[in-house]
C-alpha cells in the first residue's frame, strides 16, 4: 500500500474512533458544540428520507449513505465525499451500516460569505467562472481533507479550547475542500461574479416565495439573465427545471404540515400553491408514492421514523424542516 493510502486509512479511522465516541449515546445526529458541525450514528440502513438540503460538507468515515437529486444518485462513503453549496430539494439514506460496524458520519453546515471570504484572502483559491457547475457534488476524498475535519472534530472533545482554536482550524477544513479536485465547483458558486452567484439568487427567492405562481421570465430577470441561458444554467446547477424545483419544495412543505395532523389535504395543497387538489394529490403520490392520506397513515403507523445521519435539512426556517437526508 502506497504511503498516501496509509496515510488516509489512518486519518479516516482515527474520525471514525472521535465520532463513536461523540455518538456514543445513540443513532442520530449529535451537535458538538462547534459551529454548524454535527456527527452522527445509524446502525442500520434507512429509507429515503425527503428534506432540503443547505450548504453543507458531509463526510463519512464509515459506512455508505445515497443522496438523490432529481433524475441524479450520488454515492458517498469513507473514500468520498459530498459537497452542497445551494439549497436543494434532495432525498437521502443510509446504505450500508450495522450494528457491529454502523455508519459514522459529518455535518458541516457552510455560510457562503464565509467561504466568499476565504477566496477574497487566499490568491491561489481564487474563483474563476466555468462551465455551469452542479449545487450538490461527489469527490474522491483526499488524506489532508481527512486531518483537517479529524482536528476539528477532536476539538469538541475539549470544549474549553474551542472558543481559541475553531476559528482557524474551521477554516482550514473549509481551505482543504476548496483545494481540492472538484473545489472549482464550490469556487464558481461561492464567487462574486459569473452565473453561479446569480443562480443561488433565484433559488433564495424560490426558496421564500414557492407558494407563488411562477414566472420564469421574472426570476431571470431578477437574476440579470435571459430567460434561456437562465434556464440552462438552473437545470446545471440543481439537476431540475425551475418549476419542478419550485414543485419539490411545496410538497416537502406541504408532507410536514399534513404530518403535524391540523389541516386536511385539500387544504393543504391549496396552502403551499396548488389550486387543483387533484393536481395536488397526483404529485404527491409521485414524489412520495402515495396519495397524502395513504402516506400519513403509513407514515403515522409506524414508530418514529429513525433519525438520518449527519446531515442535512435546511435550518433556513423558509421550508418547515424535515427529517435529515444528507
Amino acid at each position: 500500500m502506497q504511503t498516501q493510502d496509509v496515510r488516509l486509512e489512518t486519518a479516516l479511522d482515527e474520525l471514525a474512533a472521535v465520532i463513536a465516541r461523540l455518538t456514543a449515546a445513540g443513532d442520530g445526529t449529535h451537535a458538538t458544540g462547534l459551529r454548524g458541525l454535527s456527527v452522527g450514528r445509524a446502525s442500520a440502513p434507512h429509507p429515503r428520507v425527503h428534506s432540503v438540503a443547505n450548504p453543507c460538507i458531509c463526510l463519512v468515515a464509515q459506512g455508505k449513505k445515497r443522496v438523490m437529486l432529481g433524475e441524479e444518485v450520488l454515492v458517498y462513503d469513507r473514500f468520498h465525499f459530498l459537497v452542497g453549496s445551494v439549497d436543494l430539494p434532495i432525498s437521502g439514506q443510509v446504505v450500508d451500516a450495522s450494528p457491529e460496524k454502523p455508519l459514522l458520519g459529518l455535518k458541516l453546515e457552510l455560510d457562503m460569505r464565509e467561504v466568499t471570504q476565504l477566496l477574497l484572502d487566499v490568491p491561489d483559491v481564487v474563483a474563476r467562472e466555468t462551465a455551469p457547475s452542479r449545487g450538490l457534488f461527489v469527490s474522491r476524498v483526499a488524506p489532508e481533507i481527512i486531518e483537517a475535519f479529524g482536528r476539528l472534530v477532536r476539538l469538541a472533545e475539549t470544549p474549553g479550547d474551542i472558543p481559541a482554536l475553531e476559528a482557524g482550524m474551521r477554516r482550514e477544513a473549509i481551505y482543504r475542500v476548496l483545494k481540492s479536485e472538484q473545489g472549482v465547483r464550490l469556487r464558481a458558486l461561492a464567487g462574486t461574479a459569473g452565473h453561479s452567484p446569480r443562480i443561488a439568487k433565484a433559488i433564495d427567492w424560490l426558496r421564500e416565495n414557492f407558494r407563488r405562481p411562477l414566472r420564469v421570465e421574472a426570476l431571470a430577470a431578477l437574476a440579470n439573465m435571459s430567460p434561456s441561458s437562465f434556464h440552462e444554467h438552473f437545470r446545471a446547477t440543481t439537476a431540475m427545471s425551475p418549476l419542478q424545483f419550485q414543485k419539490q419544495l411545496r410538497l416537502q412543505e406541504a408532507r410536514q404540515m399534513l404530518m403535524e395532523g391540523v389541516l386536511d389535504a385539500a387544504t393543504v395543497g391549496h396552502r403551499v400553491g396548488y389550486e387543483s387538489p387533484s393536481q395536488f394529490s397526483r404529485e404527491y403520490s409521485r414524489l412520495f408514492g402515495a396519495p397524502p392520506a395513504t402516506d400519513m397513515k403509513r407514515l403515522r403507523g409506524n414508530s418514529a421514523p429513525s433519525p438520518q445521519v449527519a446531515h442535512a435539512a435546511s435550518s433556513s426556517g423558509r421550508v418547515a424542516p424535515a427529517p435529515q437526508a444528507i
